[in-house]
């Protein structure tokens, strides 16, 4: 969870931009190479990231496969490393912002050996991704205080 001095809307409209996850995502190199490579993304829309991560490049497609504004929404892979890929963001107004949840829902490739690097160094791998984009949201749009 991440609480945010901003309402709701403006939290949504920022975690669908591809820039500032561009910006949040700076230390893996990522950018987005196909699809909507600027701006906010809508329903339906995908986009394709090229990243290092672990000194290997991968290559993701994501697609905003759900879309509720100002409440959640869900990016899934539709092409990429993952056996499966599903990301929801939540939003929910607070005093004095908003509290933003993530919650992940994914499958390690390569079977066993993919299940042993997640448990291993995978899952810490990607919490802190997400920490990182997250605290990158709150210093464009402030961290709340209460």
């Amino acid at each position: 969870m991440t609480d945010l001095a901003a309402e709701p809307r403006a939290c949504f409209d920022l975690s669908l931009s591809v820039d500032l996850h561009t910006a949040s995502m700076a230390a893996s190199e990522e950018r987005a190479v196909a699809g909507v490579t600027s701006g906010v993304m809508g329903p339906g829309e995908t986009v394709t990231w090229r990243a290092r991560h672990f000194g290997w490049t991968f290559t993701m497609t994501s697609e905003i496969s759900e879309h509720d504004p100002p409440h959640r929404f869900v990016d899934r892979q539709v092409r990429g490393p993952f056996g499966r890929w599903w990301h929801e963001h939540a939003f929910e107004a607070v005093p004095g912002g908003t509290r933003m949840t993530d919650r992940v829902d994914y499958a390690a490739p390569l079977g066993p050996l993919g299940r042993a690097v997640d448990a291993l160094v995978l899952a810490r791998y990607l919490i802190r991704l997400l920490e990182e984009r997250n605290a990158h949201l709150v210093r464009e749009l402030g961290p709340l205080h209460r």
